[in-house]
């Protein structure tokens, strides 16, 4: 082959190159990106809402951009100025974390719990977008984790439905939901008597011990044995510690437990710090976030969308045929996290059996690796066929899911290039119920590498 079949294109000069930006070949003079837009899938996701949005859609609901015109838009008032208030002990790492993330995951109330694998909602905003997704429709997050989706959803004016099965991540949901437009005069007055507040929950939990003695209790099977059943989710315990006027809200305690249980489960993974220590750093943070966010959906409350978290099981939806718009979610990464072990601080607080969690939930049934697999691919393939029955004809569902052949070759005993992907397995499930591939993506994920390097945007369409 030789390039003289090949028409060239006339010289040009290096400088009218190099002066032509890629981002005027692709938006409109009148559109400006936020900062941080760094990775392809990010510029894919921003060039596809520039296409199906009108100016008035991308100033109340775009993504990833910062102006229109000479409005800025919500997303970048949302996400604009101090990112979260961190303690002074803070690591440079975690203070660079939250600046480089700024307008993809801390804004609004995601950052008030740190819960591995969750999404960068940034994302999940421009997906719903692409998705075609209006003020006034319904979303579906059919494997709810941390509530990414109906937090976003909320602020978009979509209504929306989660369904969970592990009951910490229903409560902390609920409670991020809540921090939205909860009254935030009760949390300052907690924040003013903190060490009252903190011995309240710890009233509950029996005393705090070290990371290390509470590593044993656990194994022993004695660390919550102080815990009386009474004392669970949304009472209003007061034996322990006074809590001031107005603290007995639901919503209220809620979002002052869930600061508990972060500086409590902070003080298991680390001695460093007891959660005594964290819980005033902890709590002031939660009350900025809060604060921060109500101030830019101040005069704009109606407009919120409306969430419906529920604890329940994806394999057995407890909805309608083709009752929802749209839906996005993540299978859980269980051959990299086992989530009950992660959580089991926070879920022994609530009362949860964690046996019988484990018994039901999809990725951790089974015994060996190989019966976990296979029970993975069976509960998969029946969430796929709940999804295509609740979905509407002609809408999208959009899975997030990461793999990692490495570590499926080893359950599988074959080679890492004969194994098949999670991704590439679930597009065929789906394909079997009637959703067939549209759209895959690619991105990297940070803070997994040794686990899991990618993860894939599929989205797939319902025929």
């Amino acid at each position: 082959m030789t390039v003289t079949k090949y028409k060239l294109a006339p010289l040009r000069d290096t400088a009218d190159i190099l002066a032509s930006n890629v981002y005027q070949k692709l938006f409109p003079p009148h559109l400006e990106l936020v900062p941080q837009l760094n990775e392809v899938y990010e510029l894919e996701l921003a060039f596809y809402e520039s296409n199906v949005l009108s100016g008035e859609e991308i100033f109340r609901n775009g993504a990833y951009f910062a102006r229109v015109g000479d409005m800025l838009t919500r997303h970048f008032l949302m996400c604009s100025g101090e990112p979260v208030r961190l303690p002074q002990h803070s690591s440079s790492r975690l203070r660079s974390f939250f600046q480089t993330n700024q307008f993809k995951t801390g804004y609004a109330t995601h950052g008030l719990f740190p819960y591995r694998g969750k999404f960068h909602p940034q994302m999940i905003k421009a997906l719903m977008n692409i998705m075609g997704l209006k003020p006034g429709d319904t979303v579906l997050d059919p494997m709810m984790g941390s509530g990414t989706v109906l937090i976003e959803a909320c602020l978009m004016g979509i209504n929306s439905i989660g369904i969970e099965a592990s009951p910490f991540c229903h409560f902390m949901t609920q409670a991020k939901l809540d921090a939205l437009t909860l009254p935030l005069r009760p949390i300052r007055a907690a924040l003013d008597t903190w060490p009252s507040v903190f011995e309240h929950f710890r009233g509950l939990s029996g005393q705090e011990k070290h990371s290390h003695q509470m590593r044993d209790d656990r194994e022993s099977g004695n660390l919550f044995s102080a815990i009386k059943p009474e004392f669970v989710s949304g009472s209003m315990a007061h034996k322990k510690g006074k809590l001031p006027e107005g603290c007995g809200l639901k919503e209220v305690y809620n979002f002052l437990q869930l600061a508990y249980l972060d500086s409590a489960g902070y003080s298991e993974r680390s001695s460093r710090k007891s959660s005594h220590e964290q819980f005033r750093a902890i709590l002031e943070r939660y009350l900025f976030v809060a604060e921060k966010i109500q101030r830019v959906l101040a005069g704009i409350e109606a407009e919120l969308g409306k969430a419906k978290p529920l604890e329940g099981d994806a394999r057995r939806l407890p909805l309608e045929d083709s009752s929802v718009d749209g839906i996005i979610f993540s299978p859980p990464y269980s051959f990299a996290i086992d989530y009950l072990e992660n959580d089991s601080f926070h879920l022994r607080f609530l009362g949860a059996d964690l046996d019988r969690l484990r018994e039901s939930m999809i990725g951790l049934r089974g015994i060996t690796p190989q019966q976990r697999f296979e029970m993975y691919k069976a509960d998969m393939d029946a969430v796929l066929c709940e999804c295509a029955r609740v979905l509407r004809a002609g809408r999208t569902c959009t899975i997030i899911v990461g793999t990692n052949n490495n570590q499926l070759s080893r359950i599988l005993g074959v080679s890492p290039e004969k194994v098949k992907g999670i991704d590439e397995i679930l597009v065929e499930l789906g394909s079997s119920h009637r959703l067939e591939l549209v759209r895959k993506m690619s991105r990297q994920i940070t803070g997994m590498a040794n686990t899991m390097r990618n993860e894939f945007i599929i989205m797939l369409q319902k025929g």
